[in-house]
């Protein structure tokens, strides 16, 4: 499941609808590791992440680096293997908003994209089995 969230150029085959592309702005060294910027989506609605913590199937960090509604934004993903054999998904974001006025309906959108990440990750792990 780790090796499908930290390969920035495979989201667009697992991600979902907002995630039609997905590649390497900067791979890093391994790829997906500190430092590595992915590109997600397109045109406007696209934005850049940049790795902030990798810990190898652990914990994944980043933070958008492009231009958003929102600044500040930072989201941690931990995974962690339950006794039944399975992974517990934990993926949590804090951001601030850039117009006073517009958090609640930015968490609410962003709840939304980010447990369909998480429910598409889980499948997507499944079928790679």
């Amino acid at each position: 499941m780790f090796a499908l969230l930290e390969a920035g150029d495979r989201w667009a085959d697992w991600a979902g609808a907002f995630v039609p592309r997905s590649s390497w702005v900067v791979a890093g060294d391994p790829p997906g590791s500190v430092g590595a910027v992915r590109r997600l989506g397109i045109g406007p609605l696209a934005s850049n992440e940049t790795i902030v913590e990798h810990v190898p199937d652990t914990r994944l960090s980043y933070v958008v680096s492009s231009w958003q509604p929102y600044k500040d934004y930072r989201a941690d993903v931990d995974l962690t293997a339950t006794p039944d054999g399975g992974t517990r998904i934990v993926w949590q974001g804090r951001f601030v908003p850039r117009l006073p006025g517009t958090g609640a309906l930015l968490r609410a959108g962003l709840r939304r994209l980010i447990r369909g990440f998480a429910r598409n990750l889980a499948r997507a792990a499944e079928r790679d089995r």
